[in-house]
């Protein structure tokens, strides 16, 4: 396998990031701080928003994510699950949660089971949906080396902030935007999100075509987020799925 860029991607992780660059002896030490950003805008139907939140929910029951939790340092991680749709919509419907072990995972799951479901009207504003969840770090009484937002949608920016401004902002305050897009209506929505969405130190897209296929693309994307292995430990084949974006990265031929 050829990997270009790797060193230099660590090191760029350091510099936007140097240990203790978070640290707040008050918070909670976790290995990642993660915002799960669901779109819930008017391109997502009842139907379509349902199997993301139960997509979400099944990936948090399963044992590969209670798994991925031994990776780091303090064998946890923070997380949130927000909605969003048109500009200054993002609105959070599970709040932070520290997940250390499968009971937390479950409870976790459970929460986004038990959360409402009804999509929002009106345009999608991914730019300032990634403004605002950015802002979400702060204060959030956790501290990680990783920071990571997660964006989830069907669909591409068309309201509100230019999306890669908005990527830009936030990696330059250390956080990686990731992406999965559901490829239900635009079959080059992947593209899309490599060049306008999706940045920081390892960051990737992973796509769905169907429902069955996006349970398994969200279980190995919050693996591969909680573990930081590119690839999520599946191997040195899964790393051609990994499609990375700006800012630092590394290539497989």
């Amino acid at each position: 396998m050829r990997i270009r860029g790797l060193v230099f991607a660590v090191l760029a992780l350091l510099v936007s990031n140097p240990p203790g660059a978070w640290a707040d002896e008050s918070a909670n030490p976790v290995d990642l701080e993660l915002v799960l950003a669901v779109d819930a805008s008017g391109s997502i139907t009842t139907g379509a928003l349902e199997f993301q939140l139960r997509g979400h929910a099944a990936a948090f029951r399963d044992a590969q994510v209670a798994d991925a939790l031994t990776v780091g340092g303090n064998r946890a991680i923070a997380v949130t699950l927000v909605q969003w749709a048109g500009p200054n919509t993002l609105e959070t419907v599970v709040p932070w949660t520290r997940i250390a072990d499968p009971a937390d995972a479950k409870r976790f799951a459970d929460s986004i089971a038990d959360m409402t479901r009804p999509p929002r009207d009106g345009s999608t504003a991914m730019g300032s949906a990634i403004d605002r969840a950015v802002d979400l770090f702060d204060s959030n009484g956790f501290t990680a080396s990783r920071r990571v937002i997660d964006i989830c949608s069907n669909g591409f920016s068309n309201a509100g902030v230019d999306v890669s401004g908005a990527r830009d902002r936030a990696v330059a305050r250390g956080v990686t935007v990731n992406a999965l897009a559901i490829l239900d209506e635009y079959d080059w929505l992947e593209e899309y999100y490599v060049e306008s969405v999706i940045g920081g130190p390892f960051a990737f897209v992973r796509t769905a075509e169907s429902r069955d296929s996006f349970a398994n693309a969200i279980l190995h994307k919050l693996v591969e987020e909680i573990s930081g292995v590119p690839g999520g430990g599946e191997g040195e084949a899964a790393l051609t799925d990994v499609v990375l974006g700006h800012g630092p990265t590394y290539e497989v031929p």
